[in-house]
C-alpha cells in the first residue's frame, strides 16, 4: 500500500490524499458502502461500479465466516471472484458483530467464544485465526481484532478492555508474519485505536497503535451510541497523535454531517450501514436535508427525487412513485432509495475532496451542515 497526502486545508485538520492498493487507487477522503454479506444490499455490481462508482467497499469477516464460509470463498478464489467485484475491498474482523449480534459470547484473553446468531452453533474467534480468516477472504485492507466497547462503558473496563486489545494486536501481528498472501495480490493491516470516550485512554491507545507503524490505522468503539460531540472531541484527541503520513480510518460513522465534520477533523475513511438501512426504511439522504418518503405529504409530488441527478434514479422517478412502492411494500422502492442514497454519500465525500484541494473546504462545509440538518 502507498498512501499519498495531496492537499490538506488551512482552516482545519481536513486532507485529500490517495491510497494506493492492488485493486487501484482510493482517493481520500472516501466512503465505503457495506458488503456485508459480499453484497451491497439490493444493489447489483454494475449498479455499484457505474452509478455509485466507489472505489472500495467493506465486507464482514464474521458474516461471511457463517456464510457462505471460508472454504467456499476460497474456492471460488478470494472474495473478489466469488462476488464479481474487481476494485478493492476492506474487512472488518467481526468484532463488533461477535459483541452486538451473538448471544451468550464469552471474553477471554484467548479469544472470544460466541453462539452464531444464525442457528446457535458454538465459534470461537481469536487474534490468530481471525488473520487467517481474512487472509481467506481476500481483502486488500484486514482489520486487527480488537474488543469493541459498549456506551456508556465504566472506565475501569475501559481500561481492561483497551490493554488486551493492545495485546490482541501483537498476537495479530506475530501471526501474520507466518502467514503467505492467499492470492496475487497483496493485504495491508491497519490496528484499531479503542480507550471508550475517556481522552486518556484514547491518548494512551494512539501512541501505543502509533508507535506500531502499520501503513494505516483505525479508530474503533465510537458511533456506537455516544453524543456526537463525545465522537468528535475524541476523534480530535486521536487524530492529533496518528501519523499525518498514514490514512486514518474511522469506522461505522455515520450521519451525512458526521462524516464532514470528522473530515475536517483529519479523517480519510469511513463505513456506516445508515444510507442502506435508512434507505430500506424510506430515509433519503439529499443535500438540502433528509426526506421520509412515507410521509403523506409526498404523496402526490411528482416532482423528481432529487434534481442534482447524481444517480440515475433522482429523476427516473418521483417522489410520489417511491412513496407507492414504499406503501404497497414493493423491493423496488428499497432499492432506488439505497442506490440513491450511497450515490449521495460518494458524492458528498468527493465534493469535500475538490473543496479541500480548491483551500475553501470549512466554508463549504459549514454551509453544507446547515443544509443537511432539516428535515424536508
Amino acid at each position: 500500500m502507498d498512501f499519498k497526502l495531496e492537499g490538506t486545508d488551512i482552516n482545519s485538520q481536513a486532507r485529500a490524499g490517495t491510497i494506493t492498493l492492488d485493486h487501484g487507487p482510493v482517493e481520500t477522503p472516501i466512503f465505503m458502502p457495506v458488503g456485508t454479506v459480499g453484497s451491497v444490499k439490493g444493489v447489483h455490481q454494475r449498479e455499484l461500479a457505474d452509478e455509485i462508482n466507489p472505489d472500495i467497499i467493506l465486507g464482514n469477516t464474521y458474516h461471511l465466516y457463517l456464510r457462505p464460509s471460508i472454504d467456499i470463498i476460497e474456492k471460488a478464489g478470494g472474495i473478489h471472484k466469488f462476488m464479481n467485484w474487481d476494485r478493492n475491498i476492506l474487512t472488518d474482523s467481526g468484532g463488533y458483530q461477535v459483541y452486538s449480534l451473538s448471544e451468550n459470547n464469552k471474553i477471554k484473553e484467548e479469544g472470544v467464544k460466541f453462539k452464531s446468531h444464525i442457528d446457535g452453533s458454538y465459534h470461537t474467534f481469536t487474534p490468530e485465526n481471525v488473520m487467517e480468516i481474512q487472509r481467506s477472504i481476500g481483502a486488500d485492507i484486514i482489520m486487527a481484532f480488537d474488543e469493541c466497547t459498549p456506551y456508556p462503558c465504566d472506565y475501569n473496563y475501559a481500561k481492561r478492555s483497551m490493554h488486551m486489545t493492545h495485546r490482541w494486536l501483537e498476537r495479530c501481528l506475530t501471526h501474520l508474519e507466518k502467514l503467505p498472501f492467499k492470492y496475487d495480490y497483496g493485504q495491508t493491516f491497519f490496528p484499531i485505536v479503542q480507550g471508550s470516550t475517556y481522552k486518556d485512554l484514547r491518548q494512551q491507545s494512539a501512541e501505543y497503535i502509533a508507535g506500531v507503524g502499520a501503513e494505516g490505522n483505525a479508530i474503533g468503539g465510537l458511533s456506537v451510541g455516544e453524543p456526537a460531540e463525545e465522537m468528535y472531541a475524541m476523534t480530535e484527541v486521536v487524530t492529533a497523535i496518528l501519523p499525518k503520513d498514514k490514512p486514518r480510518y474511522l469506522m461505522g460513522v455515520g450521519t451525512p454531517i458526521n462524516l464532514l465534520e470528522n473530515i475536517a477533523l483529519g479523517i480519510d475513511m469511513f463505513d456506516c450501514v445508515m444510507p442502506t438501512r435508512n434507505g430500506r426504511n424510506g430515509m433519503l439522504f439529499t443535500a438540502h436535508g433528509t426526506i421520509n418518503i412515507k410521509n403523506k405529504k409526498w404523496e402526490a409530488d411528482f416532482s423528481v427525487i432529487d434534481d442534482m441527478a447524481i444517480t440515475w434514479v433522482d429523476t427516473a422517478y418521483s417522489k410520489a412513485y417511491v412513496r407507492h412502492l414504499f406503501t404497497v411494500n414493493e423491493m423496488l422502492g428499497r432499492q432506488i432509495a439505497t442506490i440513491h442514497n450511497l450515490g449521495f454519500y460518494l458524492w458528498l465525500v468527493r465534493e469535500a475532496r475538490k473543496h479541500i484541494l480548491a483551500g475553501d473546504f470549512t466554508k463549504w462545509k459549514n454551509m453544507m451542515v446547515r443544509q443537511m440538518d432539516k428535515r424536508l
